[in-house]
């Protein structure tokens, strides 16, 4: 196999298994799936969130981030609100339950995060990782928007 065809390879099957042990422990812990902490914490941090920021920041299609929406207001953990300047679109926000399911699960998640790295890759090999990752990232990302 190819070098980069191998760290492709491995690039995906680290996420995915590093996926599966955060997902478990929130589910556990908190009844909250891995997928819906990312998605409240997306509509955390932006005001005037809209399913179409969700969709560019977790990359996944109008329709998709749109049951996810409706799955997270059924949990009661957000609601739509109506955009005043736009009658025909509507804002995220979090309600009071989900700012408390999502302040109880952010130490969980970054426990776990900090389990599953930091004690596997050196600080220095880490941060190197990192800024390796956030630049092909970058670059997808760019791409995908041209």
């Amino acid at each position: 196999m190819a070098r980069t065809a191998r760290l492709f390879v491995d690039l995906v099957r680290v996420e995915t298994r590093l996926w599966n042990a955060v997902d478990a422990r929130l589910q556990a812990e908190h009844g909250l799936r891995l997928g819906q902490y990312d998605l409240l914490t997306v509509i955390a941090g932006r005001p005037g969130c809209r399913v179409l920021d969700l969709v560019h920041e977790v990359a996944i299609t109008v329709g998709a981030a749109s049951k996810a929406v409706d799955r997270l207001e059924a949990a009661g953990w957000c609601r739509r609100v109506a955009n005043p300047a736009d009658g025909r679109s509507s804002f995220l926000e979090l309600t009071p339950a989900g700012e408390r399911i999502l302040s109880g699960a952010r130490p969980v998640y970054e426990e776990e995060i900090e389990r599953w790295t930091s004690r596997l890759l050196p600080p220095g090999a880490l941060e190197e990782l990192a800024t390796s990752l956030r630049t092909i990232r970058a670059a997808l990302e760019a791409e995908q928007r041209s």
